[in-house]
């Protein structure tokens, strides 16, 4: 009580205890600037001191995108559901990349800002959130890169679009893609706080994990070409979002709300043991990293 026998306010109350699955939601949204500040951080430092600067975000997934055309394509001979094979190989890696980076990038969130983290107060989960932000920047920058090539094709080409309701349902991957990401990645984040050789094997794991995505195959190619394995590739929780978004924004795809029910059944589940982990280890990974 103060002089006035007023009760006074507090900024802040540091409390002894707390839930796993609190997220201090509103000490995020009283830490926006800094979010805001991460974001931009990390959007800059990606082309500081380069010649060509943002313009590498468009030249990767062109450049992957050439290159698949060129070896799945024209070489294995591999079908695109009758999609044009630029079109088809851009929106898996698009939508891959989005995906990939959150959870490699959130994979290393402690060990990369244990500084930051050991010395000031803020909501730790500011970190991974500013990570997946950063990434959605790149992502729309990406997306604007496949309109400006499905339009050559539908301009150039004759290309005849096929657009549907399903196209509603892209913010939903978007956000499942972030989710899955983010959840992954605050799981073994929490385990590279101990297991440090761990941050080596999941770049190369996510990039194995790709050709269990159909990133560079349709999935009707895989169950026709890999029965016996075409259940681990449905089963791959990346598979229906790729699938859904294909089939919204092109009109070709296996799309089935069965997967996408599961899909989406999977990344809430990873995403809340993401968060039990990541508030359980955030508590004394100082001592650890």
């Amino acid at each position: 009580m103060n002089k006035d026998n007023q009760p006074e306010e507090w900024d802040l109350m540091i409390e002894p205890q707390s839930s796993l699955f609190k997220l201090n939601i509103k000490d995020v949204w009283r830490y926006r600037d800094l979010l805001v500040l991460l974001v931009r951080r990390d959007f800059v430092s990606f082309y500081k001191q380069t010649i060509l600067g943002p313009v590498w975000f468009f030249l990767q997934p062109a450049m992957t995108t050439l290159v698949f055309t060129f070896v799945f394509g024209s070489l294995a001979g591999i079908s695109t559901d009758g999609l044009p094979q630029p079109l088809f190989y851009m929106t898996g890696i698009v939508a891959w990349n989005y995906f990939s980076e959150c959870i490699t990038k959130t994979s290393t969130v402690f060990k990369d800002n244990a500084n930051i983290m050991g010395k000031v107060y803020f909501p730790r989960l500011i970190m991974p959130l500013s990570i997946v932000a950063s990434n959605l920047v790149k992502f729309i920058v990406q997306v604007i890169l496949l309109v400006l090539v499905y339009l050559f094709y539908v301009f150039f080409k004759g290309y005849t679009p096929q657009l549907n309701l399903y196209i509603l349902l892209v913010p939903v991957l978007i956000g499942m893609m972030a989710a899955l990401g983010l959840g992954f990645g605050m799981i073994i984040s929490a385990m590279t706080t101990k297991y440090r050789d761990l941050a080596f094997l999941v770049t190369f794991g996510v990039q194995l994990l790709m050709y269990a995505t159909t990133v560079i195959y349709p999935l009707s190619e895989a169950i026709k070409r890999f029965p016996s394995f075409a259940q681990v590739i449905r089963l791959n929780p990346m598979t229906p979002i790729i699938e859904a978004m294909r089939f919204g924004l092109l009109g070709a795809g296996t799309f089935s709300w069965s997967l996408f029910f599961y899909a989406l059944t999977v990344t809430v589940i990873i995403l809340l043991a993401g968060i039990v982990v990541f508030n359980k280890v955030e508590k004394d990974f100082v001592d650890t990293v």
